[in-house]
């Protein structure tokens, strides 16, 4: 009896390791998608970089491909601007700086 306890008990905390991290993908995903949408709309960064993923060809700001931005420079850009680059911060959300910043560095690095 106690060898099956164990046995259920090891599945049951298999299927929930593999539910927590297919959930987790799940939730980066629509993090990214939001943050491409931002990209191309809101933020309209678009026009000014240039970014494979987004299929822009901006040449006013820099190329993110090629510079491959950490987050964190990614967010302070993004909020406090840089440049002829506008400052976002109170046009854009905290969570919406946020996905546009995850969406450039996690796409950049590809």
């Amino acid at each position: 009896m106690e060898k099956k306890l164990t046995i259920n008990f090891h599945k049951c905390l298999f299927i929930s390791l593999i539910s927590m991290l297919i959930f987790q993908n799940v939730i980066s995903d629509e993090i990214l998608i939001e943050g491409k949408k931002i990209f191309l709309e809101k933020g309209n960064c678009a026009m000014c970089h240039t970014f494979k993923d987004a299929g822009s060809n901006g040449n006013i700001g820099p190329n993110l491909n090629e510079i491959k931005p950490d987050i964190m420079r990614v967010v302070n850009a993004v909020t406090n601007g840089i440049g002829v680059m506008p400052a976002f911060q109170g046009i854009l959300t905290d969570s919406e700086i946020e996905a546009v910043s995850k969406y450039v560095y996690e796409k950049s690095e590809q």
